[in-house]
This record gives structure tokens, sequence and C-alpha cells, in this order.
């Protein structure tokens, strides 16, 4: 991926959708674009449709959580162009407990099982969402398991000697 297209891309992204685009990046030969969260509907299907940029295949879509950032929930969003064998990340977050996102299911069907995944592993809902259920995890399980808020290991546990494992 070179640089050209990356500015390509967002430079055709902020013609269309200005200050929503926040930033764009090229990580690890990866080009990255983060944008509005109440925008992020509208900029994916501007991105699967413009026959310049045809990003028509959704290869990804999970959750993130960063719980020092000031945005801590988001999701990304990888597509791919096969013609031009490009790919392109999308990165959107915010700051709600309980985040909500626009489902993607409309663009591509595809997405049913990947959001109900982020929504079985960090809780995030999906607005439009033909059947937004557990698809993993069992049904009675509390909390969101991806979410970096609880320990790594279970602080009551007395069974274990913390000094064999160099603590």
């Amino acid at each position: 991926m070179s640089t050209l297209h990356l500015e390509l891309i967002e430079t055709r992204l902020k013609e269309h959708f200005g200050e929503a685009v926040y930033s764009a990046e090229l990580l690890y030969d990866f080009p990255v674009v983060t944008v509005e969260k109440d925008k992020l509907h509208e900029i994916l299907k501007f991105l699967k449709e413009d026959p310049e940029l045809n990003f028509h295949f959704l290869t990804t879509l999970c959750g993130l959580h960063y719980p020092e950032a000031g945005l801590p929930y988001g999701i990304m969003v990888q597509l791919h162009n096969m013609p031009a064998n490009t790919r392109l990340r999308i990165k959107s977050f915010t700051s709600d407990k309980e985040p909500v996102f626009h489902t993607l299911t409309a663009l591509w069907p595809s997405a049913n099982w990947m959001e109900r995944e982020t929504y079985d592993f960090f809780g995030y809902r999906f607005s439009g969402h033909p059947d937004l259920r557990r698809i993993l995890n069992m049904d009675s399980l509390e909390g969101w398991p991806m979410r970096k808020e609880y320990p790594l290991e279970d602080p009551f546990r007395k069974d274990k000697d913390d000094k064999m494992f160099g603590r």
C-alpha cells in the first residue's frame, strides 16, 4: 500500500465528510482511518459504493477496548478492494459505557455474525441488527469477557503461590 493511495482515500473522505474524518495514517503498511461514530455507517457506505475506491468486501468487524483512552470503546472494520488488492482499516470510538453502533448488515450481510460476536464479547449493540443475541458464550454469562474491566486473575484464589511465577 502506497502513501499516495492513503492520501487519495483521505482526500475523498474529507471532501464528502469533512471533520468527521479524524485521522488517516499508514500503520505497519496498513492504511488506518479514524472517523466519527455518528458518520461511520455513511462513510462505510460511501467507501463501498464509490466506483473509484470500491471497498466492496468486508473482511473483519470487531470490538476494541482501551480503558485508559479518552474514548475507550470502539469498533474496527477492515475492508478490501479486491480488483485493486487494496485493504483499509476504519476505526471509530465512543465514550458511551453501553455503545450502540448502526448495523452494517444492510451493506454486508456477513456483518451479521461479526456484530453478534462483538456484542457477545464486548457488549456493543448494533441498532437495526436482525438478530442480536449471544453467539459463542452462554446466555447466562454476566458481563463482557473481552473488555479490560476485570483483573486477569482471581484475586481471591488461595491455591496459587505467586512466587512460582516470579512475582
